[in-house]
């Protein structure tokens, strides 16, 4: 889901092999994983468990392996499958029934299995430079229907939703805001200039205005947490994200089915929710904490709010009809 922010390589704390009493829980999870090493040098240090991070491609990718390696799972515990893949891994049996006593993450679950825990959100928006809109004579727009005005031609980078996670939540904001009109939506932002690339970091870091790279467009898709990077000397933000296009996007995790460490890979889920880890999350991650009465950085209480209506659309529908919409999107956009 989070492409700003320390992207750890991968990591492994410990004594080394699985020789000599060691207790290794095997955490796989998607690319842009990340937490701090201290943080987790303190988990082994209080329980023991060494935590070997394995990083397999992203959200989409990481339920890929889960479901292809389920009766010989690839770890102990996975972290990273989100909304958009959730109900997959759930029909499919790759995760097995945990509890987590912690306050929060029930508002986002997805049914009363248990079998997954939301760890953290991240809101999918509209993102604006507003000093490079107010060169050009042009307003911030107010709705997804300004973009397709003339006055914006030429002006909105957006991620391709076939390999981009954002660009996917974008598509599906507009689906679950238009309803049956977001066919047209689309039309018209092709006719008005839109630009496709295939990730966000081509998105934002080179075509977007807003970002150090200074790129030609002053609107990109990116996250509601974005404008908490792009602060000036006073503190103040230099984007804004457009918090009535946002698209929320939770990413779960859960202890696998058929784990060789089970009882062990608990405890890193109950990691995972702790105070520790969900504090650092927005940080490392560049999204939400879960738990209740975690208090967000400052930049973020200031330039970051959490938006209170973001767009949503259920697990199952998004199952069911993701790759039909993907398909059509490409008809509408690349055709």
């Amino acid at each position: 889901m989070v492409a700003l922010g320390l992207l750890l390589a991968g990591c492994s704390l410990g004594n080394g092999d699985d020789g000599g009493g060691e207790r290794k829980v095997v955490l796989v999870t998607h690319d842009s994983f990340a937490m701090s090493e201290d943080v987790l040098r303190a988990f082994t240090k209080e329980t023991g468990i060494t935590v070997d991070v394995r990083k397999v491609g992203d959200a989409g990718a990481l339920t890929n392996q889960l479901v292809l390696t389920k009766g010989s799972p690839i770890g102990d515990v996975a972290f990273g499958v989100d909304t958009t893949f959730a109900s997959r891994a759930l029909d499919e049996g790759v995760f097995a029934p945990y509890e987590v006593n912690v306050d929060g993450p029930g508002e986002y679950a997805l049914d009363d299995s248990d079998r997954l825990t939301a760890v953290d959100l991240g809101d999918v928006c509209l993102n604006v430079d507003p000093a490079a809109l107010a060169a050009k004579n042009v307003p911030v727009p107010a709705s997804y229907a300004d973009l397709a005005k003339p006055e914006y031609k030429d002006m909105l980078v957006v991620e391709d939703p076939a390999t981009s996670s954002p660009g996917l939540a974008y598509l599906l904001g507009t689906i679950a805001k238009l309803g049956g009109g977001w066919q047209d939506y689309w039309k018209a932002l092709k006719a008005n200039g839109v630009k496709v690339v295939s990730g966000w970091e081509e998105a934002y870091t080179q075509d977007f205005s807003g970002s150090a790279g200074k790129g030609p467009r002053p609107i990109v898709v990116s996250y509601a947490s974005s404008p908490a990077a792009e602060l000036d000397e006073q503190g103040n933000p230099r984007t804004k994200a457009l918090l009535d296009t946002c698209f929320r996007q939770v990413e779960y995790a859960g202890v696998l089915s058929n784990a060789k460490h089970a009882a062990d890979a608990k405890k890193v889920v109950d990691f995972l929710l702790s105070e520790e880890f969900q504090a650092q999350v927005p940080d490392q991650m560049y999204v939400y904490p879960t738990r209740k009465g975690v208090e967000l950085p400052a930049a973020w209480q200031k330039a970051a709010p959490l938006p209170t209506a973001p767009a949503e659309l259920s697990p199952k529908d998004i199952q069911r009809n993701r790759e039909q919409w993907i398909d059509e999107w490409r008809g509408l956009v690349e055709g």
